[in-house]
C-alpha cells in the first residue's frame, strides 16, 4: 500500500494504519514493556536468544511480540490467499548482514523501528542517530543504483516458507511448557519488564497485519529521503506521532537527552552504529522488523536474516559488544568499525567486482 500506485484514499488509510502501529507500540510500553521499546526487532530477538540460553547473563525472556508479528503477517497472507513461499537468494549475505545489523543495533540500543519509538518518546539521543542511519541507507541505495542486488527470490514449496513461522511456534510451545526457557515463563510477572503475555501477542499480531499490509520498513522510509516519492517517509513520521500521542496521554512522554530508558549519550558511536544498521539493512533488503514480517509472509531468505540477527544478538552479549545505559564499550567500537569496513567492502566488491560470468 505504501510502495504501490494505490489511490490517494488508500494511501491515507495506510499512513493512518502506521500511526496506529506507533500507538500500539506505545500501548505496549504503558502495559509494561521497557521504556520506548514497545516493538523492537533486534532487541527482542536478542531477548529470545537469551531465553534459549545462547549467552550467559541477561536479558532472558521469550518476547511474544516477535511471534505475534510473524503470525499476524502469516494470517493476513493466508486470509487473502496470497501466501507464496519464496527463497533462494544470497543466504550467506543475509545471515552475515543480519549479524552486523544486530551488532549496530545493540551498540545504539535499538533497531531502526525502536529508533522511531525513541524519537516519539522524546529521546533526543535517537534524533542524533538519524545522522548515521540515513546516510548508511543512502550508501546502500548508491550501491544499488550501480548494480548491487540482494538477489531475486524464487517461488518454492510452501513448506520452505513455513519453516520460519513454525520455528517460532516451536519455541512458543517450549514457553507454554514452562520451566524450559530461561527467564520468566507463563504466568510469571518477574524478570525483565514485559506487557501481559496475551496483550503482547494480540497487539503485536495486529501490528504484524498492518506492517505486512502496508509493507512499512524503516530502511525503505530512509531511502525515500533520496527519492521523489515520500509516502513511506511520511508514514514513519505519523508512526512517531502516534507513539508520542499515546505516551503524552499516558504521562510517559519526556523530551530530553538525559535519563532516557535503555539509552546512552555516546552520540558518535550511536551515529556510526546506526550507519552500520542502515547500510546492512539496505544490503539485506529490510530492517529487522521488516525481516520478521517477511518471515511471516513466507520469505525463507528473511528467516535466514532473522536467524543472523538472533545469533548476532547473542554474540553481542557474549563478546561485550552491546551497550548499556552507562555507555558504549570498546568491543562495541571495534565491532562497529569492523562491521562498516566489511559492509562497505562487500557492497563495493559486489557492485564493482567481477561477475561470475566474467
Amino acid at each position: 500500500m505504501l510502495r504501490g500506485d494505490g489511490s490517494r484514499n488508500v494511501l491515507v488509510v495506510a499512513i493512518a494504519l502506521c500511526a496506529g502501529v506507533g500507538a500500539a507500540a506505545a500501548g505496549l510500553v504503558l502495559l509494561g514493556n521497557p521504556g520506548n521499546m514497545g516493538l523492537c526487532g533486534a532487541c527482542f530477538l536478542r531477548d529470545i536468544a537469551g531465553s534459549l540460553k545462547l549467552f550467559d547473563g541477561k536479558p532472558r525472556i521469550f518476547r511474544l511480540e516477535v511471534l505475534g508479528v510473524i503470525l499476524g503477517a502469516l494470517v493476513l497472507a493466508l486470509s487473502r490467499r496470497r501466501f507464496e513461499a519464496r527463497s533462494g537468494s544470497h543466504a550467506a549475505t543475509r545471515f552475515a548482514m543480519g549479524m552486523l545489523m544486530a551488532f549496530g543495533s545493540l551498540v545504539f540500543l535499538g533497531c531502526p523501528f525502536r529508533m522511531l519509538q525513541r524519537i516519539g518518546g522524546g529521546d533526543l539521543n535517537a534524533v542524533t542517530a538519524l545522522l548515521g542511519f540515513v546516510p548508511g541507507v543512502g550508501l546502500g541505495l548508491w550501491f544499488e543504483k550501480r548494480g548491487y542486488r540482494v538477489g531475486k527470490t524464487s517461488v518454492v514449496s510452501a513448506g520452505v516458507g513455513l519453516l520460519g513461522p513454525l520455528a517460532f511456534v516451536g519455541v512458543f510451545a517450549l514457553f507454554l511448557a514452562g520451566g524450559v526457557l530461561a527467564g520468566p515463563g507463563r504466568g510469571d510477572t518477574t524478570g525483565p519488564a514485559h506487557a501481559p503475555w496475551t496483550a503482547a501477542l494480540l497487539i503485536a499480531g495486529a501490528a504484524g497485519v498492518v506492517l505486512s499490509l502496508t509493507g512499512f520498513c524503516a530502511v525503505s522510509a530512509a531511502r525515500q529521503v533520496f527519492q521523489r516519492r515520500k509516502r513511506m517517509l511520511i508514514a514513519a513520521v505519523f508512526l512517531i506521532a502516534g507513539y508520542a500521542l499515546v505516551l503524552l496521554i499516558g504521562g510517559r512522554y519526556s523530551a530530553s537527552f538525559d535519563a532516557q530508558p535503555a539509552a546512552h549519550s555516546d552520540h558518535l558511536w550511536s551515529i556510526l552504529a546506526m550507519a552500520l544498521v542502515g547500510l546492512t539493512g539496505a544490503l539485506a533488503g529490510g530492517c529487522p522488523v521488516r525481516q520478521v514480517v517477511m518471515t511471516g509472509e513466507g520469505n525463507g531468505d528473511a528467516f535466514v536474516t532473522v536467524a543472523g540477527i538472533l545469533i548476532g544478538g547473542a554474540l553481542a552479549h557474549s563478546l561485550g559488544i552491546a551497550s548499556s545505559g552507562v555507555g558504549t564499550t570498546s568491543a562495541g567500537h571495534v565491532a562497529v568499525v569492523v562491521g562498516l569496513i566489511v559492509a562497505i567492502g562487500y557492497g563495493a566488491y559486489y557492485t564493482f567486482g567481477p561477475r561470475p560470468s566474467e
